[in-house]
């Protein structure tokens, strides 16, 4: 297949003057008894120096005896020139180096100087530099091709390398793989297809230019496998043994390539190309589609890997966030069983206490004094159960929302911890049920933490949502710490149920804390962005979602915001 003429044969053609051009017919005319015999005896010199037929035909064309077929013709000497940079494509892709190239020609130098001494006589110096002129313009247009070959062999691996980047599915990655080859070996139609192990079946993955047949049924040991096993040219319809998998194609196409897939000694899948014309299968296409399958082996191998492994975090995820639902039930059923059974004991009790001790003699002080200090235990048992009961399921965030619930964790945080505390809360709107427990308890296990380590005297909370997410933020002045340590410590759990519960919303989460020192204050910012319009913040990885963690020290945290509601001591 050839291409349009390209500037390289315009320029090679333009360097020949009227005069030259003048001087190489002349040398073709007076040439063309010889060119015939000259020809063979270039052959014959080529075969004796082990060139292929192949790479003997090509060479050939590319002489000065060449040159002058076309001019006997009539015929524009850009005409030749296109033919050397057809054969000089030819060449690369048949492994023949420019050194080889160049000293193949020099071996038809080397016949045709008696030739030219004979035809040309006294005139033979004169027309040295006709021939030179023409050779330097061959080499031109040979290094042109040359480079064009190069070219798009590279152009053909950096597109690869791209798509392995940019898919983001299996089937995207075999789409795009199967697109770059079949337009770097010009291929009228080319299917992928992958071995099912469970079938035994080829099944197309991937179509260029139509559409996929169906599944090819090719046991591992069979003789169809045996022979896609390797790589394969040959004329569809004709060539005894071999058939391309679509069966369609040995009626509207001459020509098959097949590229097998090899992943460990092992068949996996199958490229196949088909040409309407019959198209010559030369050595450098077949080397640069036998190495583009195996990097398409192993981007195949990556992506069913990533695919898997996406596959097993989902279920991971699916089944951490049902433990989270089971958490939360059971949280429910807890609080009811200690509202419902031991908080109406408790309170039995409490006023059976209050009974009794109304109704001993008032000459028993004792036993009056004893009983009261057991119904003041009982009382503070039944403030500690029902403070558990709003810890563990919160009625106030069942009933009233998502800010009724912040405003009564953090009234009750007041009373346990000798803190200022500052709550502001934006228009959260309506947000799903999971989006409000998570960020109450985000929120809880914030200020457990701060209570048992800060040794803070200010807490500022911000809640507020926009672009269809919400924001987290809960600050503090405390002592500060290191968070990736804090992270890795074994049997911490607070900062990552914090991260775990982030990353099932597909959130993110940055926390940030200066320890403190001589020349900065210290504190801790936990940041916290939530989605509540069911769309994900994602790593690209093959379109999975994923939450981003991370942890800073020693960054300013200084932020002015618009107080909704201020609790102080």
């Amino acid at each position: 297949m050839r291409n349009e003429s390209s500037p390289v044969l315009a320029e090679a053609a333009g360097v020949l003057s009227d005069e030259l051009r003048s001087a190489l017919a002349r040398l073709a005319q007076v040439l063309q008894p010889e060119a015939d015999l000259l020809e063979v005896r270039f052959l014959s010199r080529l075969e004796k120096l082990s060139y292929d037929v192949r790479q003997r035909r090509a060479l050939s064309s590319l002489t000065l005896g060449n040159a002058g077929r076309f001019l006997a013709r009539g015929c524009p000497l850009s005409d030749f020139f296109e033919e050397v940079e057809y054969n000089g494509r030819r060449l690369a892709k048949l492994n023949l180096t420019p050194n080889a190239v160049t000293s193949a020609l020099a071996e038809f130098e080397k016949l045709l100087k008696p030739v030219l001494r004979k035809v040309l006589g006294a005139e033979f110096e004169q027309f040295l530099w006709v021939r030179e002129q023409l050779q330097f313009c061959v080499m031109l247009t040979l290094n042109n091709a040359y480079y064009q070959v190069r070219e798009t062999e590279t152009q053909a691996f950096y597109e690869m390398f791209w798509a392995e980047l940019k898919a983001k599915s299996l089937d995207e990655l075999l789409e795009r793989f199967l697109a770059i080859l079949a337009r770097f070996g010009r291929a009228d139609r080319a299917c992928l297809y992958l071995h099912d192990p469970a079938t035994q079946a080829f099944v197309p993955r991937a179509c260029y230019g139509g559409v996929a047949g169906s599944s090819v049924l090719a046991p591992a040991q069979s003789r169809l496998a045996r022979e896609l096993a390797k790589p394969l040219c040959f004329t569809l319809g004709v060539t005894p043994g071999v058939s391309a998998l679509d069966p369609v194609w040995s009626v509207d196409f001459t020509t098959c390539w097949s590229i097998p897939l090899i992943n460990a000694g092992s068949l996996i899948g199958v490229l196949q190309f088909a040409f309407v014309r019959a198209y010559e299968w030369l050595p450098r296409e077949q080397e640069l589609l036998t190495a583009a399958a195996e990097r398409c082996t192993l981007a195949i191998e990556k992506a069913q890997m990533i695919e898997s492994l996406a596959e097993q975090e989902a279920k991971i995820r699916s089944l951490a966030e049902n433990m989270m639902h089971v958490e939360e039930a059971e949280r429910r059923r807890v609080s009811r069983e200690l509202h419902d059974q031991t908080g109406q004991d408790l309170l039995y009790i409490r006023l059976q206490m209050e009974m009794l001790e109304n109704q001993l003699p008032e000459g028993e002080p004792r036993w009056r004094s004893r009983l009261g200090e057991i119904r003041d235990m009982t009382e503070r048992t039944i403030i500690e159960i029902r403070r558990l009961i709003a810890a563990l399921s919160p009625a106030v965030l069942e009933q009233l929302g998502l800010a009724a619930a912040l405003r009564q964790l953090v009234t009750r945080f007041r009373t346990a911890h000798p803190a200022k505390v500052k709550l502001h809360l934006g228009r959260l709107g309506v947000l799903p049920k999971q989006t409000e427990v998570i960020t109450y308890r985000l929120v809880q296990e914030c200020l457990n933490n701060i209570a048992k380590h800060s040794g803070c005297q200010n807490v500022t909370l911000s809640v507020s949502s926009a672009d269809q997410g919400l924001l987290l933020e809960v600050e503090d002045d405390g002592i500060g710490f290191n968070p990736e340590e804090a992270l890795n410590k074994p049997g911490s759990f607070g900062l990552a149920g914090i991260r775990e519960r982030v990353a099932l919303m597909g959130g993110s989460c940055e926390v940030t804390s200066r320890p403190k020192s001589e020349n900065t204050s210290s504190g801790t910012r936990v940041r916290v962005q939530l989605p509540v319009d069911g769309r994900c913040s994602r790593r690209t990885l093959n379109g999975r979602p994923g939450n981003t963690f991370r942890a800073e020290i020693n960054r300013p945290n200084t932020r002015g915001r618009k107080t909704d509601k201020v609790l102080k001591d």
